[in-house]
């Protein structure tokens, strides 16, 4: 392995850094998989832990890193094949993010897959898992994502209905990708060492499913309703703007669901037939 690019700067509490030490560098990189025709996007590279073994393996490496000193290490650190993006993850829109990833002797015309692989800093990462999903729904092509996070942000995605971890970002995740939880870190994989236990997932992104006739609907439905999850569903959806036009009652008549449950207890193929009953009485 080529060494690391050099750290200028201690961990910085308020990017919520947690540098992966060497010795898990390989287990992460043999969960990942990468391989020599791939093109991969890294969010939060850090000091290059998993960047320069990504590059050493795939095509092409953008690397998005919000701490300026950290990637002004890694331009200088880092192979031919690493493009080093100096920009908040959370603030790139699909255009931006679609020209970056271009590959430069691939034809523009042609949108190359992306693999996502990522450290992500605790106290963003679910913003940063509800803006995959939405990048992912507006075009850019991810094949899937490998994410360490907080483990329990992974018990949140893999959470099944019915259960106190089950929520909006069960949701959103489980139609957009299937999920995998495929390694355990302990706090000691990082320094500094996090108060927390950590996983590495993979997302694998595929058409959303199930279809809904309104986007929109059904994640503002989700929304509104899981602010109230403790309610029963017909009391949730009283949140909803839509329930003037569509009063909650008809909208669960015609879903063919009881409306003593509670948001909490509907699977995603329940809450998109909900959505779209909701959809076709605001037409």
């Amino acid at each position: 392995m080529s060494p690391l690019p050099p750290a200028p700067t201690r961990p910085r509490r308020r990017f919520g850094q947690h540098f992966l030490e060497a010795p898990w560098i390989d287990k992460v990189i043999d969960a990942i998989g990468p391989a020599g025709d791939e093109v991969f996007l890294e969010i939060g590279p850090g000091r290059g832990a998993l960047t320069i073994p990504l590059a050493q393996r795939a095509k092409r490496v953008l690397a998005c890193e919000i701490d300026r000193d950290l990637a002004a290490a890694l331009v200088h650190g880092s192979p031919s094949n690493v493009r080093v993006l100096c920009a908040d993850f959370l603030d790139l829109d699909a255009e931006l993010l679609g020209a970056e990833l271009l590959v430069p002797d691939v034809p523009d015309a042609v949108r190359v897959p992306v693999r996502v692989a990522a450290n992500l800093p605790y106290n963003v990462a679910s913003p940063i898992l509800f803006r995959l999903i939405a990048l992912h729904g507006a075009g850019i092509p991810f094949i899937d994502a490998t994410l360490m996070l907080q483990r329990e942000v992974a018990d949140r995605l893999i959470a099944p209905p019915g259960t106190r971890d089950y929520g909006v970002l069960s949701i959103f995740a489980g139609r957009a990708a299937a999920i995998d939880r495929l390694l355990n870190l302990p706090p000691g994989a990082f320094r500094p060492m996090p108060k927390v236990r950590s996983a590495v997932v993979r997302l694998r992104f595929h058409t959303p499913a199930p279809v809904v006739d309104s986007e929109p609907i059904f994640a503002g439905m989700v929304r509104a309703i899981f602010s109230r999850r403790r309610k029963t569903l017909a009391n949730a959806l009283e949140a909803l703007s839509l329930s003037r036009a569509c009063p909650p009652a008809q909208a669960l008549s015609d879903a063919g669901l009881d409306g003593r449950r509670r948001p909490e207890t509907l699977s995603i193929p329940e809450l998109a037939l909900l959505a779209d009953a909701l959809a076709r009485r605001t037409r």
